[in-house]
């Protein structure tokens, strides 16, 4: 069972959020984080953004993918509106850095982001959003507009018993080195993407 191991302002470019780090234990270095910006109220319908850990996307502002910029997004969006960020410690859609690191070699060699997991023997995507949802049932969250494209974290939140009031699209543009990503995310994953995503 996770719990509330500490919290605290953290004042970012987007605005002031109150972080909160999740786990089982106290020890754990690598726990779960909320983001909870300024003025949101749990006892409304709250703007969420699950969000799972991308190393090579928000620090080192990797092109392969659009996680980084969907994380700014997230924080900006919810600053203006209100609104919390659950940032899952789940790298490479749950396969760790090192295995990600192994994947891109392999798509380097022609392989989509999909084969070359399953070349290495591992899930095409391994990630659980069941602590999101504990994280906000601890929080006391009730009815959420989800910020997401992906179909299988509103299936988390429409079999969880929080009401799914919206859906709200995270868009980003695709580059030239994320485009063969994004078309996987959108044929593969059934992610709802635009047509030129």
């Amino acid at each position: 069972m996770i719990k509330l191991q500490a919290e605290s302002n953290v004042p970012t470019e987007y605005g002031v959020f109150r972080m909160i780090a999740f786990s089982e234990e106290e020890t754990d270095r690598m726990p779960h984080m909320v983001l909870v910006a300024e003025g949101t109220d749990f006892t409304k319908p709250v703007n969420v953004r699950f969000h799972s850990e991308c190393i090579t996307g928000e620090v080192f502002h990797s092109r392969k993918c659009e996680c980084g910029q969907q994380l700014d997004y997230a924080m900006q969006y919810t600053q203006q509106h209100g609104g919390i960020i659950v940032y899952l410690r789940q790298e490479g859609r749950g396969i760790g850095i090192i295995n990600k690191l192994k994947a891109y070699a392999l798509q380097e060699q022609g392989l989509d982001t999909v084969e070359a997991n399953l070349q290495l023997g591992l899930p095409a995507d391994d990630r659980d959003f069941t602590v999101a949802i504990e994280i906000l049932k601890f929080l006391g969250v009730t009815e959420v507009n989800l910020l997401t494209n992906n179909p299988d974290k509103i299936r988390y939140v429409e079999e969880s018993g929080i009401k799914l009031l919206s859906r709200l699209p995270l868009h980003i543009d695709p580059t030239e080195d994320s485009k063969e990503y994004l078309k996987v995310k959108k044929s593969y994953f059934k992610h709802l993407l635009r047509d030129q995503e």
